[in-house]
C-alpha cells in the first residue's frame, strides 16, 4: 500500500513538472514575472563581456607591439624600424629622381603621398601614452632639421632637393616640405593615434593633396571658375582620396582598439575632406602653401565634427 502511494505521488509530481515545463517552452501565455529580470541580467552580462573583451584586446595588442619589457627600449626599437622604413622610401624616390624615371613633379608628389602614410602605419609599434607619441615624433622632427639645413643651403644634397622641390631650388624646401614635416610631427605629438583628428589631418595632407595634383595635372582640363590653377576633377580627387584614406586608417586603428569607429565618425571624415578640398582649391592656398592650409583646415573642422 505504501509503495503504491509513493509511486502515485511520483507520477503526479512528474506530470506537474512536465506540464509546467511545457508551458514554459511552448505556451503563448505571458512570461513569468522574473523573466524580464533575467533577460536584463543576460544583456548586462553581454555588455560587460564585450567591454572586457575590448579591454583585453587593447592590452594584448599593446603588449604585442612591445619589443622589450622596458617601454623605453621598446620605443627606441620601434623608432629604429619606423625610421628605417621612412629612410628606405626616401632613398627609393631619390633614386627615381636621379634616373628621371618619373616627371619631377610626379616624383615629388609620390614622396608626398607615401612618406606620411607609411609613418602613420608604424604608430601601433610604439607604447601607449605621451611617451610613445613623443618618441615617435622624433622621426619627422629629424626631417624638419633636414629641410632647414637643405633649404638654407647649409647642407648640399641634390637628389633630395630634386625629389622634393618643384623646380630644383633648395629654398623651396623651406615652404611645402617643411610644413609637411611639421604637420606630421605636431599631429603625432598633440593628437597621436587615439584621435581621429590626427588621421584626418595626415590623410588629407598626404593622400588628398597628393592625388589632387597627380589627377589634376593629367585629367584637369576643366578649371575652377574662381581659381584657374585648379581643376574640378583635381578637387574631387582630393576630397575622395582624403576621405577614403581616413576611412582606411579608422579601420586600421580601430582594430588595435585606439579609436571606436562609427557612422558619425565616417560622416565627420567626409565633412573634413570636403572642407580641406575647398580650402586647397582657394587662391589663398596657392599664395600661402596648401601643405599649410590643408592640415590647418582639417584640424579646425575636425575639432567640431570628429
Amino acid at each position: 500500500m505504501a509503495s503504491t502511494i509513493f509511486s502515485l505521488s511520483i507520477t503526479v509530481k512528474s506530470n506537474s513538472i512536465f506540464k509546467s515545463g511545457s508551458s514554459l517552452f511552448f505556451s503563448n501565455s505571458a512570461p513569468p514575472p522574473y523573466s524580464s529580470y533575467f533577460l536584463n541580467r543576460f544583456k548586462f552580462g553581454q555588455q560587460l563581456e564585450g567591454k572586457l573583451r575590448r579591454r583585453l584586446r587593447r592590452q594584448l595588442t599593446s603588449s604585442a607591439a612591445m619589443f622589450s619589457e622596458n617601454p623605453v627600449i621598446s620605443d627606441f626599437i620601434a623608432t629604429a624600424l619606423s625610421g628605417g622604413i621612412a629612410l628606405s622610401l626616401l632613398k627609393i624616390w631619390e633614386e627615381t629622381a636621379k634616373r628621371s624615371l618619373f616627371d619631377q613633379k610626379l616624383n615629388r608628389k609620390l614622396v608626398h603621398v607615401t612618406i606620411g602614410l607609411a609613418f602613420m602605419l608604424c604608430w601601433p609599434m610604439f607604447s601607449s601614452g605621451r611617451q610613445g607619441a613623443a618618441i615617435a615624433a622624433l622621426i619627422p622632427s629629424v626631417n624638419i632639421i633636414r629641410m632647414l639645413l637643405l633649404g638654407l643651403g647649409i647642407w648640399k644634397h641634390d637628389a633630395t632637393v630634386k625629389s622634393m622641390s618643384r623646380f630644383g631650388d633648395h629654398r623651396e624646401l623651406l615652404k611645402g616640405p617643411l610644413y609637411y614635416a611639421s604637420t606630421i610631427t605636431l599631429a603625432c605629438v598633440i593628437y597621436w593615434r587615439t584621435s581621429p583628428i590626427a588621421i584626418a589631418a595626415i590623410c588629407n595632407l598626404c593622400a588628398g593633396d597628393g592625388l589632387a595634383d597627380i589627377v589634376g595635372r593629367r585629367f584637369g582640363s576643366h578649371k575652377l571658375p574662381y581659381n584657374r590653377d585648379k581643376s574640378i576633377v583635381g578637387s574631387i580627387a582630393m576630397a575622395m582620396a582624403g576621405f577614403l584614406a581616413s576611412i582606411g586608417y579608422m579601420h586600421y586603428f580601430s582594430s588595435f582598439g585606439y579609436v571606436q569607429e562609427s557612422p558619425e565618425m565616417v560622416l565627420g571624415f567626409f565633412i573634413v575632406s570636403l572642407a580641406a578640398a575647398l580650402i586647397e582649391s582657394h587662391p589663398l592656398s596657392t599664395e600661402l602653401d596648401d601643405n599649410l592650409t590643408v592640415p590647418l583646415a582639417s584640424v579646425l573642422v575636425g575639432s567640431f565634427v570628429l
